[in-house]
């Protein structure tokens, strides 16, 4: 059993270099960095599960993958392109995102969320 009700340590992550082709990165303003653990999945399977946490700043990307995701900390919006919809972010804010979905994050307040993601042709 995994636990996701505390934040950790962001030294404790991995970094997660905005590199993905695949995601089209644009960073919008300042300079986030992400980092996360994967705990399960990953590289070559249907699904993954972790944590990601990403530093204040803005920046658009094409999500990889359908993924179920609970903010643990921090604050911010995230902006779906194809629909305009805005939805704040906070701890306790569950979302849902469509593999191939084009959304801005802008990130006010480090943010850390726990995601189940699913994408059937692998990661």
């Amino acid at each position: 059993m995994i636990r996701y009700d505390t934040v950790p340590d962001p030294a404790s992550l991995t970094q997660w270099p905005f590199d993905a082709p695949e995601s089209a990165y644009e960073i919008l303003c300042g300079a986030p960095r992400a980092s996360g653990r994967l705990d399960a999945g990953g590289p070559g399977h249907a699904t993954r599960t972790g944590i990601w946490h990403c530093t204040a700043g803005t920046f658009a990307c094409t999500e990889q993958g359908d993924e179920l995701m609970t903010v643990l900390a921090g604050k911010g919006t995230l902006t779906d392109h194809a629909t305009g919809t805005t939805q704040p972010l906070a701890p306790g804010t569950t979302l849902f995102l469509r593999d191939q979905s084009r959304v801005t994050w802008q990130i006010t307040e480090d943010l850390t969320k726990v995601f189940f993601g699913h994408k059937a042709s692998g990661y």
